[in-house]
């Protein structure tokens, strides 16, 4: 049996609360975060999609992107995963958020390098608690059971699928997956970022 294509899912559907704006028009270097995850991802997948709420469909940003519009409640990342494997059930979704500004290409082909199709997923270890990271993995077909099931249930939380399934589970690549959430954060960053060469 051959692989399952490898589609890509950038996640851009979250409320933002913390950091009291749309995470997604965050700029670095002049380039919205969004644009900024959606280059690096469209380059090692197949086809991609940005994830979003049916109220974000006619936002300007996001409406240049193919879109894959949520087709489950607000839920969070559970949600955008199990509306792509709706949609596509036949790709493995190399799913990422956008808030990740230190995610690269090199670091997204060093998880599909190591896939196994014949498990449920491929994921990075967060370096904050040694857990599996579901918001940059490589989420295979035979994943979708387990997530809707878990749906079904009124548990939301993709980490928790993961941590039950048959998964590879690679370390941490660094700070690679260091996320932002706080406009205190998105400072920080923007001056690590925008002061390298």
């Amino acid at each position: 049996m051959s692989a399952a294509p490898i589609f890509g899912l950038l996640l851009s559907g979250g409320a933002s609360q913390r950091m009291q704006r749309d995470k997604a028009q965050l700029s670095y270097a002049g380039e919205p975060q969004l644009l900024r995850a959606w280059r690096v991802l469209s380059a090692v997948t197949e086809r991609a999609f940005v994830s979003v709420r049916e109220t974000q469909r006619h936002d300007p940003l996001r409406a240049q992107l193919p879109q894959l519009v949520d087709t489950y409640d607000a839920v969070g990342p559970a949600a955008g995963i199990l509306s792509a494997q709706d949609a596509y059930p036949e790709a493995a979704w190399l799913v990422i958020a956008c808030d990740l500004p230190r995610l690269d290409e090199a670091t997204l082909r060093t998880l599909i390098a190591a896939r196994d199709p014949a498990k449920d997923a491929t994921v990075f270890t967060s370096r904050f608690d040694d857990l599996p990271e579901p918001l940059c993995a490589l989420w295979e077909p035979s994943s979708h059971a387990r997530l809707k099931a878990r749906y079904d249930a009124g548990s939301y939380c993709p980490r928790k699928t993961l941590i039950q399934s048959d998964i590879v589970l690679l370390p941490a690549p660094g700070d690679a997956l260091d996320n932002i959430n706080t406009p205190e954060e998105f400072a920080q960053m923007q001056r690590q970022l925008e002061s390298q060469p």
